[in-house]
């Protein structure tokens, strides 16, 4: 799982037309669920992002009270984007957790930041709806979190994924390979034969 916390003077969440939520004071969460997390990492989330000390206090001393301390609002944004892996310049999202079980998933966390916090300062977007999400971000202050697991997961995901292209690349790689051999073999003692890339199996592969 993975966040992205602003802190910011105000937030606000416009679906066509429509604002359907707005905070003053506060943070606003950007929140990327893995197809991996479960309930202990969406625990240690909210008690991370309810507790990060992004507020000064009383006396102006920085980094020192969290978003409860403040009584400060929370407006929370289901991102599946955050959960992007590159390939070249193209984003890919297999690490983001299906849409129906992540829906469950993210009214479950939000279903505990509001037993943790005050459930009238813990407000949201629209999950699955094409969102126009305005922040006025306060210093600029922006934190990135990131649950046990994802901390963990995306190297040995990745890892997978690229033995898994490599595969199929040796795959399709194979049977040109053998066909260009038997050709080579026929045109051995043929001194019209073509020494060019006809057996080139590089030039069959994706760049």
């Amino acid at each position: 799982m993975k966040a992205i916390i602003q802190r910011v003077t105000r937030a606000s969440v416009t679906v066509g037309e429509e604002q359907i939520s707005a905070i003053g004071r506060g943070i606003c969460v950007l929140l990327g669920i893995s197809m991996e997390d479960t309930q202990k990492e969406l625990e240690h989330m909210v008690r991370k992002i309810l507790n990060l000390r992004v507020f000064e206090d009383e006396s102006g001393k920085h980094w020192s009270k969290s978003v409860m301390d403040k009584q400060y609002e929370v407006l929370c944004v289901s991102q599946f984007t955050l959960q992007c892996i590159l390939k070249g310049n193209k984003p890919d999202y297999h690490m983001a957790m299906p849409t129906e079980q992540a829906e469950i998933f993210y009214n479950n966390f939000l279903e505990q930041l509001r037993k943790a916090y005050k459930p009238e300062l813990i407000k949201d977007g629209k999950f699955g709806a094409y969102m126009q999400v305005h922040i006025q971000n306060d210093g600029p202050v922006t934190i990135e979190l990131e649950s046990p697991l994802a901390a963990t997961a995306d190297p040995k995901q990745l890892s997978k994924l690229e033995k898994q292209q490599q595969r199929k690349e040796k795959t399709r790689a194979k049977a040109p390979s053998e066909s260009s051999k038997e050709r080579n073999v026929s045109r051995k003692d043929d001194p019209s034969a073509s020494s060019g890339a006809e057996g080139d199996v590089s030039s069959e592969r994706e760049p």
